[in-house]
């Protein structure tokens, strides 16, 4: 199984939001705070039971509930956050749930999520797929910092349309020719071996420049990216 097919088995799995006994703004509001979500928000009316909460579901399966009111609690910013407090009791079961059409500023404000993890932690292993050596280069300042970590292995991956960013660290940098490093973006830790802190971002750019994909707390899923990586990509570490 390659990261595309991971990424489409993940897309299959669509979560129903259903909001009960909510008038149509709040519901409105649940459908704008989760549109850039692989998850569908509908409304439903009960003559029993607590007003404006809400049920989150998988195939008909219950998998979580909670009040609208923490699930549209205000925030400081718009973007995914691995840590937030806010809407917890929803995204702890909107694990490897697909966000759809993430743009650059998108997609770098996850990535810092889960490299800020690794920085802080600082030890076992983190690994980033950058498409291209040209958009490596950039970020090279801030991987030379996290490979600085003595006990933080870090791999970078990227294909070759530049010359392979110099450095003096431990950083080892994958140079790949293959078209799943061109369209893929992720960013893959493993928690310095403990499960609660492995995290992943996985994702392709279905357009131009667009991205879709997930995030993912799950240990399982983590280590199988892992283990993918390097299985496939593992020997060619330049």
């Amino acid at each position: 199984m390659s990261l595309t097919e991971l990424i489409r088995g993940v897309e299959n799995h669509e979560k129903t939001l259903t909001a009960f006994n909510s008038d149509d703004e709040t519901v409105g509001s649940l459908r704008t705070q989760f549109g850039d979500r692989n998850l569908t928000v509908r409304s439903e009316t009960t003559d029993t039971g607590p007003d404006s909460y809400v049920v989150l579901s998988r195939e008909s399966e219950f998998v979580t509930a909670a009040s609208i009111a923490d699930v549209l609690a205000d925030r400081n910013d718009t973007t995914p956050e691995f840590e937030s407090e806010a809407y917890r009791p929803i995204l702890d079961h909107l694990d490897e749930t697909m966000f759809t059409s993430y743009d650059i500023q998108q997609m770098i404000a996850a990535s810092r999520e889960i490299e800020d993890r690794a920085w802080r932690l600082g030890k076992g292993e983190l690994h980033a797929g950058f498409q291209k050596l040209s958009i490596l280069g950039p970020q090279m300042d801030i991987y030379k910092r996290l490979a600085s970590k003595d006990g933080l292995e870090v791999h970078a991956y990227a294909a070759p349309d530049d010359d392979v960013p110099q450095h003096d660290t431990d950083l080892t940098i994958h140079v790949e020719r293959s078209d799943e490093i061109r369209e893929s973006w992720f960013v893959v830790y493993d928690g310095g071996g403990v499960d609660v802190n492995k995290c992943a971002l996985v994702a392709e750019e279905r357009e131009p420049r667009s991205f879709y994909g997930f995030w993912t707390y799950d240990p399982e899923t983590v280590d199988w990216v892992l283990e993918y990586l390097n299985e496939t990509y593992g020997l060619l570490a330049q």
